[in-house]
């Protein structure tokens, strides 16, 4: 403390004879001068964290820790989705019917229910870095396992505890990086994070090109096979496994440390954040004490000197106080002033992803209807009612398993197009958000101040983007009842995409300021539990009725998708304040 109080006082004299020869420095230098003699007075009480965290400044680190969490994010794009080329590539070898690929479909959207909230349970209370280390690594061991299963049944389970695991992966991505980043970088950071969402739906189809379409290198021995699309199901096993590996170097959140008390460990973390990103001896970090604060994050800790991150699961005692942790942040979530963000983020999730999920994954399957319609066909005009009914109905009389059939080249080019359909805006949101964001929210109305130029940037995101992105998406899904062909398919299919990529994104950088560090994980959780019980119960009725009445799940999805529009909104303003 001694050593603070010295060296504010050398400091102070230096800014004096500073000064005093002003004589050929600019004005606005000496201020940033003063600003920076202002900020040491954390040396004497300790920093608080948006303190610590700009004091390490913005580089390498930052940087590196955007690719991991990218790439993860990235790698949830293709588990996610991976089932939809599994769809029209394995139905011979597990004889599935409409009704079978629903269920499979669904088995993963199972898993992520059960698995966001189990996650993000975890994550609130052992760490962001172990419970996301923990869901990749599983994630990618069942991948590689499932690509040998020979019975559907088993395939299924295996794609439930692969959804489980994405489920954990994708809600504490966000959080993760988001509590890394000052207040006037964060927002920015996480608009990029759709970027590589985008990338994921990019490289699946690639990826499914390269190998599936592969003649030759079938295996087969006696009952057991294995074929062109058991290797693309086994390489889409292997980044959890490397980015698990990867994600080991990097450190905990500074912030979740910081909330359970252990604020040596937090300084350590920023001192090699800032010798990362500056390159200077991490002694040099200015910051060297952080100001406590009440812990909110554990009721073991409390009670006891024990952090909650030291609590082992093995040992009943300590088992019992980190449930007792997780129930009592469960009901501050469903308390005042959290219970309006919960219950509204959980409905946006629903009517968003119940829509997207279904139509996604089930895209593939469609392009392989129309290229087949319009092979036996061509030159004649359908809807996609009317292609899928006819379709099925021909498979009914001759081969109903597709086994002499090869899925057109066409299906995965398509696939791709809509996947290139997203860069547009993934970059738009980024870099354009505030310009264009402007405008919109004029017409919006969102109840913004507008005498102050700067005071909602992220509000227009939130607001404006997400309310546009849902309800034209919302007129896109309406317009697929109309289309005639597989190019006007084609076409409102990569407007869907785009824009419906865009609300989730969104939705998960809103979902990083409206909650504390202690609620922050569980409340995304609880949200994306809610979206992945829309998407189960979306896949498995489109499984069922688009061989029927493929005009009822149209109808559902885009009231749906304009109902989340309305709900956005209410969204309240983020992004202007360091996070709680």
């Amino acid at each position: 403390m001694r050593s603070a109080v010295i060296l504010r006082s050398e400091i102070c004299h230096s800014l004096a004879v500073t000064r005093a020869h002003m004589t050929g420095v600019r004005m606005r230098e000496y201020k940033a001068f003063i600003s920076y003699r202002i900020r040491l007075d954390f040396l004497e009480h300790g920093a608080d964290f948006e303190a610590a965290i700009s004091a390490t400044g913005f580089g390498r680190f930052h940087f590196c820790l955007l690719a991991i969490t990218g790439l993860i994010y990235a790698n949830t794009a293709i588990g996610i989705t991976i089932v939809s080329f599994v769809l029209p590539a394995a139905t011979c070898d597990f004889r599935m019917t409409s009704s079978d690929k629903g269920w499979l479909t669904a088995a993963p959207m199972l898993g992520m229910v059960l698995g966001s909230y189990f996650w993000g349970c975890l994550a609130d209370t052992k760490g962001r870095k172990i419970v996301l280390v923990s869901a990749l690594l599983v994630d990618g061991l069942i991948g590689i396992v499932s690509s040998f299963v020979q019975i559907l049944s088993v395939f299924m389970a295996c794609r439930f505890i692969n959804g489980f695991c994405v489920a954990g992966a994708m809600g504490i991505c966000f959080p993760y990086l988001g509590e890394f980043q000052q207040t006037k970088y964060r927002e920015k950071i996480l608009c990029w994070m759709e970027m590589f969402w985008t990338l994921g739906v990019i490289l699946l189809p690639l990826i499914a090109w390269a190998i599936i379409p592969i003649q030759g290198i079938r295996l087969e021995r006696g009952t057991f096979s294995y074929d062109s699309w058991n290797w693309f199901v086994a390489a889409c096993g292997v980044p959890s496994l490397m980015l698990g590996f990867w994600l080991l170097t990097f450190p905990e959140s500074p912030k979740f440390m910081m909330e359970c008390g252990d604020y040596d460990d937090a300084l350590a973390c920023l001192k090699s954040v800032y010798k990362q990103n500056t390159g200077d001896d991490p002694e040099n970090y200015p910051v060297k004490s952080l100001k406590e604060k009440v812990r909110t994050v554990s009721v073991a800790s409390q009670s006891s000197q024990k952090s909650v991150r030291s609590l082992s699961m093995r040992k009943p005692k300590d088992l019992k106080r980190l449930f007792s942790e997780i129930w009592v942040q469960t009901k501050a979530l469903c308390r005042a002033p959290y219970l309006k963000y919960t219950i509204l983020t959980c409905f946006i999730q629903f009517g968003l992803t119940t829509s997207y999920y279904t139509l996604m994954i089930w895209f593939p399957e469609l392009f392989n209807r129309y290229e087949e319609f319009e092979h036996r066909f061509p030159n004649t005009s359908a809807s996609v009612c009317d292609v899928s009914s006819i379709v099925v109905s021909d498979e009914n009389e001759g081969d109903p398993f597709d086994c002499g059939k090869v899925i057109d080249q066409n299906v995965y080019m398509h696939t791709l197009i809509v996947g290139l359909a997203c860069i547009p805006t993934s970059l738009w949101l980024p870099l354009c958000v505030h310009r264009l964001g402007a405008k919109f929210f004029l017409k919006k109305k969102c109840n913004i101040d507008a005498r102050n130029s700067d005071f909602n940037e992220w509000m227009t995101k939130n607001c404006t983007f997400t309310v546009f992105s849902l309800g034209f998406a919302g007129v896109v899904t309406v317009g697929l009842y109309y289309v005639q062909n597989s190019i006007q398919n084609l076409v409102l299919s990569c407007i869907f995409e785009a824009l419906t990529s865009l609300a989730i994104s969104l939705v998960f950088c809103v979902l990083v300021d409206l909650f504390p560090t202690n609620l922050r994980v569980m409340a995304a959780a609880l949200s994306l539990t809610a979206g992945r019980g829309g998407g189960l119960i979306g896949n498995l009725s489109f499984g069922y009725l688009i061989d029927i009445n493929c005009v009822v799940p149209i109808v559902i999805f885009s009231a749906f998708l304009f109902i989340a529009a309305i709900l956005c909104f209410f969204l309240p303003k983020t992004g202007q304040e360091a996070l709680d």
